[in-house]
This record gives structure tokens, sequence and C-alpha cells, in this order.
């Protein structure tokens, strides 16, 4: 017998949730399992999840009220609301919601249609974001108190796991950790030389980039959470050291002023570049000589896993699951958060000793299929489905 799945999602910008979203429902049989995925408004263009989603023929649906702020009149009614006849109308055996906007309405509103299973997967805490003392604890409180209308959490971390539990943050059958997985057959990865042409193209960045420079870069949302400013500074301290260097950040978000504010105080202009958002961007990882994530807060980053495969060398911060994938001076570099001089350490380290990248990116690719394969990732959630 078929099960009918509704997913939704808060926003349709790529980030974490949608890439799980994205691997997941491509994956599923699609014999077993009748798909709908539905998501808010914000970033629903070309680049995000739902039109991605469309272009594989999945069916999808656009909601208009769903948003990733904190809106009394949004959340508690118009988005609600908007979730609930979606969910009366559509029927599904299963309610499966990702991000914390939609697992709070969601939830609420699948207690009240009378859902069989609600199941909810969060990809971080958003208690654990940057937020001040009144915020974490407003949203340690929706999680603790939403909780009793969610059948199953996912998380994608045994340290999420383990934070829920001391926090009393209890489902009605339980917390299960499935790591993200990717299957490496599938993704296509530009070379180097390709890679840099195409993402390059008539920027001003192209006229300063030659084939000898080094470039170190990341993927990520403009957000505060992704602690950009700190790879700005360890940027400042790394440039006078190297010349032929440069900083590469793909993606787009709401800090893209404040950053280029601190590019042009530090007198970056010329060695930091904000690329903004780009379509399959891992599919340039290549482009870097060594990938840093500099985030402040992460769940399970699909970039570092994305990175692994393109055997691109890694410094990260020891944030979130970071600690469960990246084995320190093995698979890449683990670096306190917020701290911009430990940052530039461990990329000068690396820069310095080109047979120590190779060795790490190596033992990152392998890394990949032993412990965070899709097929695996699948087999765990459809265990729960």
């Amino acid at each position: 017998m078929t099960k009918k799945i509704l997913f939704i999602v808060t926003q349709s910008e790529f980030g974490g949730a949608q890439h799980f979203l994205a691997h997941l429902v491509t994956a599923l049989d699609k014999n077993r399992y009748n798909i709908i995925v539905a998501a808010g408004p914000e970033g629903d263009d070309e680049n995000g999840l739902l039109s991605f989603l469309e272009k594989k023929v999945i069916n999808t649906r656009h909601l208009k009220y769903l948003r990733r702020s904190v809106n009394l009149l949004f959340d508690f009614c118009l988005g609600i609301w908007e979730i609930y006849r979606l969910i009366e109308k559509e029927k599904p055996d299963i309610l499966f919601l990702c991000s914390s906007k939609a697992g709070a309405s969601g939830s609420f509103a699948g207690r009240l249609a009378r859902v069989p299973k609600i199941i909810y997967r969060i990809g971080g805490w958003t208690f654990n974001d940057p937020h001040s003392f009144l915020w974490k604890g407003f949203y340690k409180f929706i999680e603790k108190f939403s909780a009793r209308w969610k059948d199953i959490i996912i998380v994608n971390a045994e340290c999420h796991r383990k934070q829920a539990i001391e926090l009393g943050i209890r489902p009605r059958k339980g917390i299960f950790t499935i790591y993200n997985g990717l299957d490496i057959s599938k993704l296509e990865f530009l070379s180097r030389e390709e890679a840099r042409e195409r993402l390059l193209g008539n920027s001003v960045a192209y006229q300063l980039i030659s084939p000898s420079t080094i470039l170190v870069g990341t993927i990520a949302n403009l957000y505060p959470a992704k602690g950009l400013g700190y790879l700005i500074e360890a940027a400042r301290i790394i440039k006078d050291r190297f010349v032929s260097i440069k900083f590469i950040v793909i993606g787009e978000g709401m800090e893209r002023s404040k950053l280029e504010e601190l590019i042009k105080k530090y007198n970056l202009g010329e060695n930091f570049f904000l690329f903004g958002a780009v379509i399959d961007a891992y599919k340039y990882l290549k482009v870097f000589d060594i990938f840093a994530l500099s985030s402040l807060k992460e769940g399970f980053p699909w970039t570092i896993l994305e990175a692994m495969a393109a055997e691109a060398p890694i410094v990260a911060t020891s944030v979130g699951a970071v600690p469960e994938i990246i084995e320190n001076k093995k698979t890449g570099f683990l670096v306190k958060p917020g701290d911009a001089k430990e940052l530039s350490k461990a990329i000068i380290g690396l820069l310095e000793d080109y047979s120590l990248r190779v060795e790490m990116a190596k033992n990152a690719k392998i890394a990949i299929g032993e412990k965070f394969s899709l097929k695996r990732m699948v087999q765990e959630v459809e265990k729960l489905l």
C-alpha cells in the first residue's frame, strides 16, 4: 500500500533542511510513497528547493504565510490555518516537518487535523543560534511545548539528541539520530580549471585571480550563525603572509551589507569576494585549495560532506555535528568557533604543508563512503515512516 507523505519546510532557499529534503525525496521509492513537498515563499525562485523538485517531477505546494521570522499574525493565524487547510486537502498518512518554524506550526496543525503520524526532523536546534538569552529561552520553550504534538523527532547528530533529552524535549515515541548522507556517484563536480572559469566569469575577481592563485573559500548563506566575519578577520591575518591568496564565499543572505563593510574596513577589496548565490554551488568545490567553515552554530552541514567528497582540504569550527564528521588532524582541522586567530593558524598550517592537504583530503573522501552514504540515510529514515 502506498503511503502519502506531506513534507513541509519553512522556506525554499537552500540550506541544511532543504538539502536533506532534496536528497531524501528524490531517493525514496515513488512506487511506495506518494510525495508532496510544501515550502514558504522565502527563496521560492529558480534557485530554490521547490523549483529543483519540480524539475524532478515531484509534487510541490507553494505556501504564502509560512515564514522564517517570528510574527504572531503570520505564525498563529495565517500560517497554521494555511497548513491545516493543506493537510485537510491532501490527507497524508505522514506529516514530515523540517526546520523549527515548520515543526512548531505544522505539528499543531497536524494534531488538529488528526494526522496518523507526525515526524519532525531538525538539523540544529534554533536555541543554539547566537540569540539573546530571552530568545534562546523562548525557542527552548517552543520546542519542549510542541514536542507533545510530534510522534518522532529526528536529529542529525548525537550531540543534538543528548541535548534534547537533557532539556526535556519529549516527543510521543522518541528521538532518533540519523546522519546526513550523500551519493558520491551522483555528484557532478566541475574540474578545477572549469570551475574557476565559470565561477569567476567576468567578475572583478577574474582580473585579480591567476591560475596559480591560492583560493580559500566556503559555501554558506550570509547569516549571523555562519560566522563569516571571523573568516574575513582570518583573511586579514593570512594575506600579509601569502601574497597569492584570495578568499571566496558562495552564498547570499541578510548579512551582505555588514560583511561588505567589514571587507572594506580591513582593505580586503582585492582579496575577499562575496559571489552571491550560485545554482548547484557544490559543483564548484574543486575551485578551493582549502574549504573553510567558520560557523558559530551548525546542525550537520551538507557543505562539509560535499567538500569531503570533492577532496577539498577542510578547516572547520567545532560546532554541532562537525566533530562527529571531521576527525581532527586526520580528515580535517577542527578549531574553536569565534576565534579568527585559531582559524587563520589552521589555514596557514595547511597552506604550508601540501602533502598534509592531500592526505587529509583522501582520508575525508574514504570517510564519506564508510559513514555518510545516502543509502544508509534513506534506509534509516524509512524505518521510521
